[in-house]
């Protein structure tokens, strides 16, 4: 496991590379992957905080940027109002995704209906809206986009949400179907996965052509709070296969960084992340039972980003205190990337996020 020495000197790329491989680092990296809901920052606005830059007061550090390739349909489906009656709408998303939402609250929709339904279905979308070379693909302004992130010492992230093999197989088939098909239609699932990999990694190939490529993200979702929605024995013939997959192209590319991205708990899964070759984990939930210093001493080899409690910024100081003392142990490594366990809500004020970030500073720096 790697150590903060504070006689090394390191620029924001090479910090974020180090920590993620459990290397020597001067301090943690002062990074948040997740930022406020739509409905927190208008409260932060209300309460002093000037303008949308919600990291402008407090420094951070540029950490990963994610370079803007859309890895999804190409064309997307068209955004359509179905039916509004003024307090709720029906909606088809650019996914292909009905839902009945409330209007102006950024709470979880009702899903009503999905893509993929059949093989036709897939074969379908695959044909008309999944084909890796696609000019769309990458922003006129890519060049720009390169020159900027070299310019911002940016470590160089590519995927993002919505872009993982569950993730996204469930975002086409919606999560009760996925789970009922890897039993009925475990072939259609299997095909999903494998296509889905290659797809990307097809893109992959294109975009390191022009840039280096630092982290390979993978967007999963795939946990509740009484662990994940399939069994390991499921990852292990569904996903591990295609996770080494990625995690040998991020190695013969020179990519350091592969991480997942799953909200819930994840504790029986981590050892196949591990076997996988994944580095980097996050957000950890505490109200998940998700334990960031059990797990780092599980698995010392293993990057995590998150694990403080988001629910101790709705009440005071001393529970805010509290909270970064029950993690101590963890600002005494490399290894490890401070954050909260996701999206602050509404119900954190801009005063205590405050407090929070200048008690987390004097922690890191």
């Amino acid at each position: 496991m790697g150590t903060i020495n504070r006689n090394l000197s390191l620029a924001n790329r090479e910090r974020m590379i180090r920590t993620c491989l459990n290397q020597d680092i001067d301090r943690q990296p002062f990074w948040f992957m997740f930022g406020p809901w739509y409905e927190t920052l208008q409260r932060w606005k209300n309460e002093g905080l000037a303008g949308d830059d919600w990291k402008a007061p407090f420094g951070f550090d540029t950490g990963f940027e994610t370079l803007p390739v859309n890895l999804g349909f190409s064309p997307a489906f068209d955004w359509i109002v179905l039916k509004d009656d003024g307090e709720k709408r029906t909606v088809r998303d650019t996914k292909g995704i009905t839902y009945i939402e409330k209007k102006g609250h950024s709470t979880i929709p009702m899903y009503t209906d999905y893509p993929v339904k059949s093989r036709k279905d897939w074969e379908e979308i695959k044909e008309t809206r999944l084909d890796p070379n696609s000019p769309e693909r990458f922003p006129k302004n890519w060049h720009d986009v390169i020159t900027g992130m070299k310019l911002r010492d940016a470590a160089v992230q590519i995927g993002e949400y919505p872009y993982g093999l569950f993730g996204t197989a469930r975002d086409l088939m919606g999560v009760e179907d996925l789970l009922v098909n890897f039993y009925d239609e475990p072939e259609l699932v299997h095909d999903i996965m494998d296509y889905l990999t290659d797809f990307w990694l097809s893109i992959y190939e294109k975009v390191l052509a022009d840039v280096q490529i630092d982290h390979i993200h993978i967007w999963e979702d795939m946990s509740g709070k009484h662990g994940p929605l399939i069994s390991p024995a499921m990852f292990r013939e569904f996903m591990l296969p295609n996770y080494r997959k990625i995690v040998d192209f991020a190695k013969a590319k020179g990519i350091p960084i592969v991480s997942v991205d799953t909200d819930g708990n994840m504790d029986v899964m981590m050892p196949l992340l591990k076997e996988a070759g994944i580095n980097l984990v996050l957000p950890f939930e505490v109200q998940a039972g998700c334990d960031i210093i059990a797990i780092k001493k599980q698995f010392p080899e293993m990057c995590l980003h998150g694990g403080i409690d988001k629910r101790m910024l709705t009440m005071g100081e001393k529970e805010i205190d509290d909270e970064l003392d029950r993690v101590v142990e963890m600002f005494m490594c490399s290894g490890y990337i401070p954050s909260l366990d996701h999206l602050p809500h509404p119900e954190i004020s801009f005063e205590n996020f405050s407090y929070f970030i200048k008690r987390l500073k004097e922690r890191i720096f």
